[in-house]
């Protein structure tokens, strides 16, 4: 039967011996003899490693794959040799530019732009951009826009983060650079700038995907996190969210860091449009819950923004915005004017799978389509 666990469960899972590894893999551009190797140097570079790192060290054989084998020492490698049992010599471990992703560009789209505009207003009015502040965001073209609507805030009121983290791109690169950001914390490069980032500056940091997320880890990341902008393929009454399948119980994706960052991030905020292909995102139950609506704070569409009940002091700070705040429920009757009730797709009742909160607790089922 098939598992979802999030990237901090996962790390956690395989430390403490829930997941048994038989045997790993590790694809690395730069390696050396002796078993060291980093992501971010070769002619396959790939930046951070940071996921794979928890196999490294507890699968039972650990056979690392290269295709730059070199004799010389690496500083503050990634994956310690001393862990690794073969090392094995290839032509090519892959095409690095397979790297670069469509979804990795800031979107144009009039909905999209909207819908940023809303989530770094939200933003700025919860006092949340401040100096000192962190924050994560996805790779995706809302998030990316939001980003950068966020980096206008900050030049224009003289504000520096401290941190981002989690996947990181060549537009929180560009704000490193820029002296806006102290510290990137990366466990996931996004595309080949993020990648060239690693090797040249000296404050983009490849952490582990345990140091990331691991809720039994004191010093995970996120912890630290004050917000985070995280999509939706739904969002339910209860704000619940969905991003393991779509309306039709199609598989289409795991958690990543969703749960992890939700349920860490002082204020999460889900960015979608009210409707994706003439279907409402938000629905009565999600088909999937990924991440518990416990842990989800915000909202955000081109329509209007939800603030979930269970976090009235946003609600109190919210109070005298002229940002269009409605509940969870009257989002979705705006949308059901232009759609309709859509009808709920039946569940099977046989189960293929089972969504794993980081806590191990198992939060949903998976159905067979």
């Amino acid at each position: 039967m098939l598992t979802m666990q999030t990237h901090g469960g996962r790390a956690r899972a395989t430390i403490e011996g829930i997941n048994k590894i038989d045997i790993t893999f590790i694809a690395a551009p730069y390696a050396n003899i002796y078993g060291d190797a980093i992501g971010y140097l070769g002619k396959n570079k790939c930046g951070s490693l940071g996921y794979i790192i928890p196999d490294s060290k507890h699968a039972k054989l650990k056979v690392l794959v290269t295709d730059n084998l070199v004799r010389n020492q690496i500083e503050n490698p990634e994956i310690n040799g001393e862990n690794i049992d073969y090392i094995l010599e290839v032509d090519s471990i892959g095409d690095k530019s397979g790297i670069v992703s469509g979804t990795t560009q800031i979107t144009t789209n009039p909905i999209g732009v909207k819908i940023a505009k809303n989530t770094s207003r939200l933003l700025f009015e919860l006092g949340l951009i401040k100096p000192g502040f962190s924050f994560q965001s996805g790779a995706g073209g809302v998030s990316l826009r939001a980003t950068k609507d966020l980096k206008d805030i900050m030049i224009k009121e003289n504000i520096k983060a401290s941190f981002f983290s989690g996947g990181i791109t060549k537009y929180h690169v560009e704000m490193l650079e820029m002296g806006l950001v102290e510290k990137l914390y990366d466990v996931q490069c996004f595309d080949l700038e993020a990648v060239d980032s690693l090797s040249k500056n000296i404050n983009h940091i490849p952490i582990s995907a345990s140091d990331y997320a691991n809720p039994n880890n004191p010093n995970q990341v996120i912890k630290d996190l004050d917000m985070v902008i995280l999509g939706a393929t739904e969002i339910d009454y209860n704000f619940n969210v969905n991003v393991t399948t779509d309306s039709h119980q199609t598989l289409i994706g795991g958690s990543g860091g969703h749960s992890d960052t939700a349920t860490e991030a002082k204020v999460s905020v889900i960015v979608s449009p009210l409707i994706k292909g003439r279907i409402p995102v938000i629905k009565e139950r999600v088909t999937t819950i990924t991440t518990l609506g416990k842990n989800i704070d915000c909202f955000v569409t081109e329509r209007g923004i939800a603030i979930n009940p269970l976090r009235p002091d946003l609600l109190e700070l919210l109070k005298d915005s002229k940002l269009k705040i409605y509940t969870i429920k009257e989002l979705s009757e705006i949308a059901h004017k232009y759609t309709k009730v859509p009808k709920e797709s039946l569940k099977r009742d046989k189960i293929i799978g089972e969504v794993v909160d980081r806590t191990f607790e198992v939060i949903d089922n998976i159905y067979q389509k």
